[in-house]
């Protein structure tokens, strides 16, 4: 079994964090987290959490979200943020992986795992994995990461990961970087059909005659016919 926390990185309520025409990180990144979610549903082993407020309307401390993760017994945990550079639209740009400035190695695995699939399925600059000691990769007790998927000042980028489409990618990046560093499995298929039969008793006859002249006539209309 393997336990999974997921949390976008602020909340809709924080200051900033937002691109210059006033767009939250978080109406993407909340989006990229429950479409993560809901795709790891479909896999054997796997219990995940959300650590973050679902709704946006509070903003939980960092050191919080982390007693939670630990507490919860997490084997990994992800976190989902969009970059920034200065407060107007600029050239800045691209993707990067976080883990810890000590390079844990199964954090680093995964870590470029992600990272490749991002670079390919986005299209943004390679920017690479990198190591930092932000707070949620150095107080959790387990494999950690932060994305930066994409910049929120760069109006491309910002504009492409607001939609569907690139939010789609990016959680698919997320999750096969996940199926491939833990081995995965899908849940067997459920089928949806159900063969059912269903019986019709056609009358009682104290005439034995009578009831082998009905079940003849059933016979011959191409049905199924006998005397119980």
């Amino acid at each position: 079994m393997i336990k999974i926390t997921h949390a976008a990185g602020h909340a809709l309520v924080t200051p900033g964090k937002q691109s210059p025409d006033g767009y939250k990180e978080w109406q993407v990144t909340s989006e990229i987290v429950k479409l993560v979610m809901l795709e790891l549903e479909n896999y054997e082993r796997v219990i995940q959490k959300r650590i973050d407020d679902s709704t946006g309307k509070s903003d939980i401390p960092l050191k919080k979200r982390c007693e939670l993760i630990n507490g919860w017994g997490a084997n990994v945990h992800i976190d989902y943020h969009l970059n920034a550079y200065g407060s107007g639209w600029n050239n800045a740009g691209g993707t990067e992986t976080y883990t810890y400035t000590t390079k844990p190695k199964e954090a680093a695995a995964l870590a470029e795992k992600i990272q490749t699939n991002l670079v390919k399925e986005l299209g943004f600059r390679n920017r690479g994995i990198k190591a930092a000691d932000f707070q949620m990769v150095r107080e959790t007790k387990m494999t950690a990461i932060l994305i930066e998927f994409a910049f929120m000042t760069n109006h491309n980028e910002a504009i492409k990961m607001r939609t569907e489409e690139y939010q789609k990618k990016a959680a698919k990046s997320v999750v096969d970087g996940l199926v491939a560093q833990y081995g995965l499995k899908k849940k067997p298929a459920v089928s949806s059909t159900v063969d059912v039969v269903y019986r019709i008793q056609v009358g009682a006859f104290s005439d034995i005659d009578n009831a082998k002249s009905l079940v003849e006539e059933l016979k011959a209309k191409g049905y199924q016919a006998i005397i119980v």
